[in-house]
């Protein structure tokens, strides 16, 4: 099985990076294309992978193809690749927005389609995928498309109705822990730490946290009641984050990040 991609950025390389260790494919079957000189030679260099400056080549000699491109430039690329884009290809789509029926219609023909909403911590193997596929993309079809991006951490099959959700709960949503993590950094380094050991202790507890929300019985609101001892430390901290606004601010946020979604989706 041949894998194409078109563009090479951060993210299309982690998904090669997962392709390649899980196993998927081997770096001879894998073939990028991209207008960045640099980036090709990036990925070939450290991957092995074959490189071209060409889309429509990719296209050509591949079974599954990527498009790992903004949404600004997708419909550009798809005028250039879709009369050399064979019906049994399977496209795989990660721009973000941009809705089955609009990249179907771009095409003009009969396509398989799965949109897909990766996010960043796929680069370090810790992503969130969701797939949404068209009407023509068989079961097999799926089973490689969720072993590809499950490649990169976890995957997962909704209906494209929830993809602005997925947008706002996994896709963006790396921002406002960054965020967090700076924010609880400042707060150590306020209270006398060192600023990489106030990064290491505030990383390391959010990873710790959201690996037990993940694999421990126990809910969410439990699991914060387990660390809230009467009158101790943490329940004064809640108290705070509540006062000011901690978890409506968050679901504020992820509400304008499924409206901007939406948005982009109409355009």
């Amino acid at each position: 099985m041949k894998i194409g991609f078109i563009g090479g950025g951060n993210m299309g390389g982690a998904i090669i990076k997962g392709i390649i260790a899980s196993g998927t494919a081997n770096a001879a079957d894998i073939l990028v294309s991209d207008k960045n000189a640099d980036a090709l030679h990036a990925l070939k260099t450290e991957y092995g992978v074959y490189t071209t400056a060409d889309n429509r080549e990719v296209v050509r000699i591949s079974d599954v193809v990527f498009l790992c491109v903004k949404p600004q430039i997708l419909y550009g690329v798809i005028d250039e690749i879709k009369d050399v884009t064979d019906e049994n290809t399977l496209i795989i789509s990660i721009a973000a927005g941009q809705a089955i029926m609009d990249i179907e219609n771009a095409f003009g023909k009969k396509i398989k389609l799965v949109r897909v909403m990766p996010n960043t911590p796929a680069l370090v193997g810790e992503g969130m995928a969701a797939l949404s596929p068209n009407n023509n993309v068989t079961d097999g079809d799926m089973k490689i498309a969720v072993g590809v991006m499950g490649s990169l951490g976890k995957a997962e099959i909704v209906p494209e109705h929830l993809m602005d959700a997925v947008t706002a709960v996994s896709g963006s949503s790396p921002a406002y822990v960054f965020m967090m993590i700076e924010a609880m950094a400042d707060a150590a380094v306020r209270e006398g730490m060192p600023r990489r050991q106030a990064y290491t202790f505030a990383a390391q507890a959010v990873m710790g946290s959201a690996k037990m929300a993940l694999e421990m019985s126990s809910h969410v609101a439990e699991l914060k009641d387990m660390v809230c001892s009467p009158a101790g430390t943490t329940i004064e901290a809640v108290a705070a984050l509540e006062k000011n606004g901690f978890r409506s601010a968050i679901m504020e946020a992820m509400h304008e990040c499924a409206e901007m979604s939406r948005r982009m989706g109409r355009k």
